[in-house]
């Protein structure tokens, strides 16, 4: 797979965090950035696990991988190391954004 959605930067902070390493056999290790695309993938699509595409893996062997992660607060570690610059750019909401309708302005 080529087009990632982490970029090389999130992933350089991300790298030092994860479980495995490539040379462990099984799911512990083979590929930490592949296994992390698969969960952003079931993430952004809401799909189930048995939908996940082959191009990441075995589906029930990348699901027990995550319940291990899960079980052991690895995400929660690779959240707050990619959390510690929040990008705030969406966070303003105004009125050049949101628009109140017509019936909620007072006039009929």
């Amino acid at each position: 797979m080529e087009r990632f959605v982490l970029t090389d930067a999130q992933w350089a902070k991300m790298e030092p965090h994860c479980h495995g390493k490539p040379s462990d056999p099984g799911r512990s290790g083979s590929n930490n950035r592949r296994f992390i695309e698969a969960i952003l993938w079931i993430v952004r699509t809401g799909s189930p696990w048995r939908d996940l595409s082959t191009v990441f893996g075995n589906w029930n062997t990348i699901y027990k991988r995550y319940r291990d992660w899960v079980k052991a607060d690895v995400f929660t570690r690779l959240f707050e190391v990619c959390s510690d610059e929040a990008d705030r750019e969406y966070a303003m909401v105004d009125a050049t954004i949101v628009k109140v309708h017509r019936h909620g302005q007072g006039t009929a």
